[in-house]
């Protein structure tokens, strides 16, 4: 009988292939595990696309015009009928009422006070006037600019971008009249009211006069509201002491501090290099949208101010006027908090790179490109930085890919696959 193995030689060679097989293996595994892998890494391109600059602080809104009503001569002061939130009217609401105290009181000494007071009040009205006439002169200008701005956005020789700058600066310049013309107001009712505390202060000491005709009666001098009472109890006053103050709660504003190094930046009530005004994002002030402003004033001085961590800091004060109609700031009141964005920078179309891509080699900025699988070292030129972006000057093009934070297993020639 044959022997099965004589039949087929193949069936021998079985357990030498296995071997060969399993010996293969082993060598595949030892090779792939001594080559080097590629660094798993996290990708971003390079691409176009608008940017932003801007300070964030936390600012506090304020009432622009206040009017502190005091007592225009010395007497006795009946109890104050009005609390803080009450609304007054111009010419019309009382806001408080001073008996004449002892005529023998009442000398030439007090005459003369009367008489200073009525003459201070006579300049101060008279230095309103030229401020008023230039402001009038300035929203004109600012108006006429609008009106032309509008046709030729028709013409489509402007962009809408153009427009709305024009825009604003008219807005701006109307809300610079009606506080010109607030601070005028408040000069004449303080000119009515020395001239009528300086009759009275002669004509008290008729003796024909009754007592009812002798009251001196103080009149709002604006529309709005009383934020606070000094002298809520009837009490003897002198000339000078603080009795209402008043204002509107609609016309506010907003004053934000902010490091002396980042107020060089802010530009107040100017064009910055792209003829845009220095805009203002307000957030997180209680509403579901952000409202939007513009700096008015950048304030010449700054003042010390210890942080939170207790170090000193030099920091100025900015303040902001609102860009927005009644409506959607009605629920702010004075002293709110906001947190205020001033864009101190932007572009529409600019190249961007992410900030955590990029790192100092030597004395310049670099990144490392990928190409083909590969890290690649390159050099950059960058401009303008925020938080999370930077504008690209030089050194990479459109649609590049490159490494956000390189670790220390990344470097030139080194072969890189992105982390899932």
């Amino acid at each position: 009988m044959t022997n099965p193995r004589h039949r087929n030689p193949l069936l021998r060679l079985l357990p030498k292939l296995a071997v060969l097989a399993i010996a293969g293996l082993v060598v595949a595994a030892l090779v792939k595990a001594f080559m080097p892998q590629p660094v798993k890494v996290d990708l971003a391109v390079v691409e176009r696309g608008p940017m932003q600059v801007s300070v964030e602080e936390d600012g506090m809104t304020r009432i622009q015009e206040r009017f502190v009503v005091a007592a225009p001569l010395a007497g006795r002061l009946q109890r104050i009928q009005l609390d803080p939130g009450d609304n007054v009217s111009a010419g019309e609401t009382l806001l408080a009422a001073i008996e004449p105290v002892d005529p023998s009181l009442l000398d030439a000494r007090a005459i003369a006070e009367a008489e200073a007071r009525r003459n201070a009040a006579e300049s101060r009205l008279k230095q309103t006037d030229p401020n008023v006439q230039r402001i009038k002169q300035e929203m004109e200008v600012a108006e006429s600019n609008f009106g032309r701005a509008q046709e030729l956005k028709k013409r489509g020789t402007i962009t809408q971008r153009e427009l709305d700058e024009a825009e604003l600066v008219f807005r701006q310049a109307q809300q610079n009249y009606r506080s010109a013309k607030f601070s005028q107001e408040v000069a004449e009712f303080e000119l009515r009211l020395a001239e009528a505390a300086l009759i009275q202060t002669k004509g008290v000491d008729d003796e024909s006069e009754s007592p009812e005709n002798t009251h001196f009666s103080i009149i709002s001098p604006i529309t709005g509201r009383v934020l606070r009472v000094f002298q809520e109890s009837s009490k003897v006053v002198s000339p000078g002491e603080n009795l209402v103050e008043l204002g509107d709660p609609t016309d506010l504003e907003v004053v934000v501090d902010v490091l002396s190094s980042d107020a060089v930046r802010i530009n107040a009530h100017m064009q910055d290099e792209g003829n845009s005004p220095t805009r203002v994002q307000l957030e997180h002030w209680g509403g579901w949208e952000p409202l939007s402003g513009v700096v008015r004033l950048v304030e010449p001085s700054g003042f010390t101010k210890i942080s939170a961590l207790g170090v000193e800091e030099q920091r100025v004060n900015v303040v902001i006027d609102f860009d927005e109609p009644i409506e959607k700031k009605k629920t702010l009141g004075d002293g709110f908090r906001v947190e205020a964005r001033i864009i101190v920078w932007e572009r529409d179309d600019v190249l961007i790179v992410p900030t955590s891509a990029l790192f100092r080699d030597r004395d310049q900025w670099a990144v490392f490109k990928v190409v083909d699988g590969k890290a690649v070292l390159q050099p950059v030129e960058i401009g303008q930085r925020n938080g999370l972006q930077a504008e690209l000057l030089k050194g990479l093009d459109e649609g590049e890919t490159v490494i956000v934070h390189p670790g220390d297993q990344v470097e030139a020639g080194a072969m890189v696959e992105q982390r899932n």
